[in-house]
């Protein structure tokens, strides 16, 4: 089966993107590095040098960041779920895509600083929807649209109700 992977397209921050996405996640590295050079600078318009593609993985899984310009933006259309293990993990997670100029959203999403969009999910979350009963279901949802990032204590509160 063939592989595949998230391109995600910035204007210029494309190597800083991924540099950072590298050093949250374990298991992840920054891969081959493509960049631009006089070829097609009429069409591409950036400096030679310049970062084009570059490859990585974030916990093995591969992703690529191109330096595409301005033509498109990142919107929350598409984002990445993480699933969490357990409240000192959501923080992680949450905290560092958030620094340096990210945004928390609600009901667990949040936009880096590079505008784009995660889903920080604790499984324990996963876990109550799938085994609670619909009135434990209810409890939780309402508890999760009071949040920004989700707190499993709450959530399970809610779940026991």
């Amino acid at each position: 089966m063939p592989t595949v992977t998230p391109c995600l397209w910035f204007d210029n921050a494309a190597e800083e993107a991924a540099t950072f996405y590298v050093s949250l996640f374990p298991n992840s590295k920054i891969g081959a590095v493509s960049r631009y050079g006089e070829e097609g600078r009429e069409h591409h318009g950036k400096e030679p040098g310049t970062a084009m593609l570059v490859e990585f993985s974030l916990d093995g899984r591969p992703f690529q960041a191109l330096n595409g310009g301005p033509h498109f933006k990142i919107d929350e259309a598409v984002s990445f779920s993480i699933a969490t293990k357990d409240q000192t993990e959501t923080d992680y997670y949450w905290n560092g895509l958030i620094a340096n100029g990210g945004a928390e959203s609600m009901c667990g999403w949040l936009k880096d600083r590079f505008g784009v969009s995660w889903q920080v999910v604790p499984t324990a979350f996963a876990e109550m929807m799938r085994k609670g009963d619909p009135d434990q279901q209810r409890r939780v949802m309402q508890a999760v649209f009071t949040m920004k990032k989700l707190d499993i204590a709450a959530l399970e509160a809610a779940y026991r109700g």
